[in-house]
């Protein structure tokens, strides 16, 4: 049902010779295992949550750590930098951005914290989520309400299944009746709206790019929470779009090192960002004797604490690696296709439905309700059962969730992927839901 290889022999057939160039990739599905190191058995629709490193771009970075390591004041004081450019100069191409508009973070919630911390918040600002907010950006916001001046939280609800146009009509009005509240505050209020471009659960798309069209004219900041895009959305064109601010996770669906992200904050908004997490020494005071101004952005985020830097330099070997496999068109081509036709074979296969049944909202991941009675609410216990089950009985994954009163998994579907691979989800899932269903009764 599953054809792989061993990690000890992909070893031997590809760090022998990692020069890409020399070699044709193999063919989606199955056989690009062997670019892998996965479990022979592991079964993985969870690449959303975490990435999965391919062997070539592994291997390039374990010679840039013995680069490193060969002479570390060298490569930290001289050589580096010059990878950075290179890595955030091909990044900012793939995502339609100026090279000096880009910096890289450890990852997405970094990003957008060090956005959120950055803002200048007064009595009477407010912040935007949505329901489908990432949990813990939504902690952040809500850390930030916590402390003074207290800016508001705000919270649009979105419930899926839905449509791109019932989403704007939901955004746009609730937008309005933010920005039309009336507060002796009203003339000088900041309004902030954290945007999904791909939700994490459900994992579906919206419409974030009207979404920000929608805050400009408002007047509205928007800082889009774009985890999921890079490697997953094509033709992204930030300099079209024009959000405020804009954070991608590289480590997902890119395949770079984990952990690693890029941060885009355009030209006209890095006097926003007066300091990165943490504060670099080359943080400029206005109280400093001789002050001339504010650090340039990218200069911020260049070198703040010793760290390893072989994850956010890895951009350069997962892009290598993706054009090597024939770009991102015909990565996403198969990708997309396979979760479409996997979604409904999934659904088919355990008597439900998928969340989209039209794919306008489904990239690389796909929704499908799970048998388990909706009257049968999320839990930690119910959690660790189905996390249990799938991974230490099945060693198989998708994430499982529950939203608008139903059950779902979202699948991440990949190029070592198969049709084959939703009949084992299939029935692991069938096993973990009994489970459920049994464990309610008692």
């Amino acid at each position: 049902m599953k054809t792989s290889v061993t990690s000890e022999s992909a070893q031997g057939t590809l760090t022998s010779n990692v020069e890409l160039d020399k070699q044709a990739p193999p063919s989606f599905g199955h056989a690009m295992h062997k670019l892998f190191e996965f479990d022979p058995s592991y079964v993985n629709f969870n690449h959303g949550s975490y990435g999965s490193l391919p062997m070539p771009v592994r291997v390039a970075c374990d010679k840039l750590s013995a680069r490193i390591e060969a002479n570390p004041d060298k490569f930290l004081r001289i050589e580096r930098v010059h990878h950075w450019i290179e890595a955030r100069t091909r990044v900012a191409k793939l995502i339609g951005a100026n090279t000096d508009e880009c910096v890289l973070v450890p990852n997405t919630l970094h990003g957008i914290n060090t956005i959120l911390h950055n803002f200048e918040w007064h009595e009477g600002d407010i912040i935007i989520e949505t329901t489908t907010t990432y949990n813990a950006v939504s902690r952040a916001i809500r850390h930030i309400g916590d402390i003074p001046p207290y800016p508001q939280v705000s919270t649009c609800n979105l419930q899926f299944p839905t449509t791109h146009a019932d989403i704007l009509e939901n955004w746009r009005e609730h937008i309005r009746r933010v920005t039309s509240e009336k507060s002796g505050l009203q003339e000088t209020r900041k309004v902030v709206a954290l945007i999904d471009a791909i939700a994490a659960n459900p994992g579906v798309r919206l419409p974030w790019k009207e979404m920000v069209a929608i805050c400009r004219d408002a007047g509205v900041w928007s800082v889009v929470d774009a985890a999921h895009s890079i490697g997953q959305e094509l033709d992204i064109n930030l300099s079209e779009v024009k959000p405020d601010f804009w954070v991608s996770t590289c480590h997902k669906w890119l395949f770079a090192k984990r952990s690693c992200s890029v941060l885009y904050v355009p030209e006209r908004n890095q006097h926003v960002i007066k300091s990165c997490i943490p504060t670099p020494r080359n943080y400029c005071s206005p109280r400093d004797e001789g002050y001339n101004g504010p650090q340039s952005f990218v200069n911020l985020f260049e070198r703040n604490g010793t760290i390893d830097y072989v994850p956010l330099l890895s951009v350069n070997a997962a892009l290598d690696f993706r054009q090597w496999l024939g770009g991102e068109h015909k990565i996403n081509e198969y990708t997309h296709n396979l979760a479409i036709a996997g979604g409904k074979y999934l659904a088919s296969l355990l008597g439900t439905s998928v969340m989209d049944p039209d794919g306008d909202l489904t990239l690389n991941m796909v929704n499908v309700e799970l048998p388990i009675p909706g009257d049968i609410k999320y839990s930690n216990e119910i959690n660790k059962l189905l996390i249990h089950t799938l991974l230490v009985e099945w060693n198989v994954y998708a994430v499982p969730y529950y939203h608008n009163g139903k059950w779902w998994t979202r699948c991440s579907v990949q190029i070592w992927n198969e049709i084959s691979d939703f009949e084992v989800l299939a029935d692991a899932f069938k096993d973990a839901c009994q489970r459920v269903v049994e464990f309610a009764k008692q």
